[in-house]
């Protein structure tokens, strides 16, 4: 799956290339994606961090140990921010860094929370390969682009990126 040559192919998004500060922080995300592998879950992660630089929130995915099939990364960092009292334009100008694509709940999550920006790892597409065809690994193929598109207010989605750094995580970890 890391061969260079697959990740140009037609069949898959294009790699966006990142500025110093959205790679640092999603290869933070990217690094909470081997620590919920390890603990015996999906391997994703997430980091939320503030317009002045600030990580606000940071999850990995824990559905395998908590038997909660919404404990999505995404989802996970979005509960932290619960009570810490951010106003929508604080969460609007806030960018979420996820290791790989938002699937369909995580980004109407990501709508209803107010964030702004998005810079996601490994897509969607490149995530199918890497599951299989088994039913119970099998996602609504839809865009977290089409989800965000649909918001009346803009959020900003950057990705893929860091493709192969994204990907080592999910190595062996779906059949």
């Amino acid at each position: 799956m890391n061969d260079n040559s697959e990740n140009n192919s037609p069949l898959y998004p294009q790699e966006t290339a990142l500025d110093e500060r959205d790679g640092r922080y999603l290869r933070k995300a990217i690094v909470w994606s081997h620590a919920a592998r390890r603990r015996g879950n999906r391997p994703f992660g997430c980091v939320i961090v503030s317009a002045a630089g600030e990580v606000l929130s940071e999850a990995g995915n824990s559905n395998t140990e908590t038997g909660d099939c919404t404990a999505h990364a995404e989802v996970n960092a979005l509960r932290a921010l619960a009570g810490r009292g951010l106003s929508r334009e604080e969460l609007a100008s806030a960018t979420l860094y996820a290791s790989g694509e938002p699937c369909v709940m995580c980004a109407g999550a990501i709508f209803w929370s107010n964030i702004g920006r998005v810079v996601f790892g490994i897509d969607a597409e490149r995530l199918r390969v890497f599951r299989g065809e088994r039913q119970d690994q099998r996602d609504a193929e839809l865009s977290c682009r089409d989800v965000f598109r649909a918001s009346p207010h803009p959020i900003e989605c950057i990705g893929p990126a860091l493709i192969d750094e994204a990907s080592a995580a999910h190595d062996g970890a779906w059949k």
